[in-house]
């Protein structure tokens, strides 16, 4: 990860410890959204819509976060801080391999769900319990009590030094995109991905009136709830 610190940290991370597993789960959504893998259904509901492609050479070792699993990103040849979005695919197989969380995420979706409905199911669960235990691995969390460490403060601090709240989509790349509804929450998603966010039940429609978008959506999504408890305790960020 930039900005002084040791650990290398994926907006799923980032979102895990800024505002725990609703936020986690929100960050990727949104990263399967973009890659065009999911898409809101019905009213509050999400959906996949294709399989992930995936890329890579046999014998290559791809770059680990701090939960130690490769990121994906850097699976599909490297990102860039700031820059244009990339362009989309020709086909399946020029993807990058989905993160783990992405992955089980997309695998729930296999039937359309509400956001409440999508963090509950197993494989979503298992895969939040991984990113849990490798920040705490990292040292970025503890368990008994849990709560953010002063490193995961500090690097928090860090990236939202380094990533301010925009204020439009224009000259981001897909990791900008992420890395501030991962730091940001709703006022970013709003910014965004207001049109997915609201069909998809992640944010209220007070939240993105202001953009035109009036068409009635439930709660029970978003990122801007209740907070994870391994921020408790902690003092302010």
């Amino acid at each position: 990860m930039n900005g002084g610190t040791s650990v290398r940290l994926e907006p799923y991370e980032v979102a895990l410890l800024r505002g725990g597993p609703r936020a986690a789960v929100t960050v990727a959504a949104l990263a399967l959204q973009l890659r065009g893998l999911v898409e809101a259904g019905r009213p509050g509901r999400i959906r996949a819509t294709r399989a992930p492609g995936v890329t890579g050479a046999p014998g290559v070792t791809r770059p680990t976060s701090a939960t130690g699993t490769p990121s994906a990103e850097d699976a599909g040849g490297g990102r860039s801080a700031r820059g244009a979005l990339p362009p989309v695919p020709d086909t399946l197989d020029a993807q990058p391999a989905l993160d783990a969380l992405p992955e089980a995420v997309h695998a729930a979706l296999q039937r359309p769900a509400s956001f409440p409905e999508l963090e509950a199911r197993p494989d979503v669960r298992e895969a939040l319990s991984g990113l849990r235990a490798g920040l705490v691995a990292a040292g970025m969390l503890r368990s008994l009590p849990p709560r953010r460490t002063r490193a995961a403060r500090r690097a928090l601090r860090v990236l939202r030094d380094g990533h301010p709240l925009p204020t439009g989509r224009k000259g981001l790349s897909t990791e900008d995109v992420l890395m501030a509804v991962a730091l940001h929450g709703e006022s970013a998603l709003s910014v965004l991905a207001a049109r997915f966010a609201l069909r998809a039940g992640l944010i209220a429609r007070a939240e993105v009136a202001d953009e035109g978008f009036h068409r009635r959506s439930p709660r029970g999504g978003g990122t801007g709830g209740v907070m994870y408890s391994c921020g408790g305790g902690g003092g302010p960020d």
